[in-house]
């Protein structure tokens, strides 16, 4: 029986829902228009977000998302961003973990990319795998 982690990737302007677990917001930048009460979140984790030279450099543009995916990874590798991401791991094999994000399209976002290297890493980590 392989063990299930369940990281979800969603827009923080949406309404938590039970399942959520640790809601993690990922951006660098605080949601414009809303207050902390109303975003339910559990931690604010912007130092995980991407420089603000390669968010500027990407700006969403889904064209970009496989090229932005490669840098950000690179950047991941840095000391304190992979301390971040082992953090965020741990919380994983806790319980369900959802990372926020306000971009438009959370699939073409860095949770995105935090969320695919997080089930990677539990998946490989798995006594059952292999």
């Amino acid at each position: 029986m392989t063990a299930l982690y369940e990281v979800q990737v969603r827009r923080i302007y949406e309404a938590p829902l039970e399942t959520d677990g640790t809601r993690i917001l990922v951006d660098r930048l605080w949601p414009r228009g809303l207050t902390k009460e109303k975003a339910h979140v559990d931690e604010w984790c912007k130092t995980i977000a991407p420089s603000a030279e390669l968010r500027k450099w990407y700006g969403h543009d889904p064209r970009l998302f496989e090229e932005f995916s490669r840098r950000y990874l690179r950047e991941l590798e840095e000391p304190q961003l992979a301390a971040v991401l082992s953090r965020l791991r741990e919380l994983a094999r806790q319980g369900p973990l959802t990372l926020l994000t306000a971009t438009k399209q959370p699939d073409l976002s860095e949770a995105a990319v935090i969320r695919t290297v997080i089930q990677e890493n539990l998946q490989q980590d798995s006594p059952d795998t292999g």
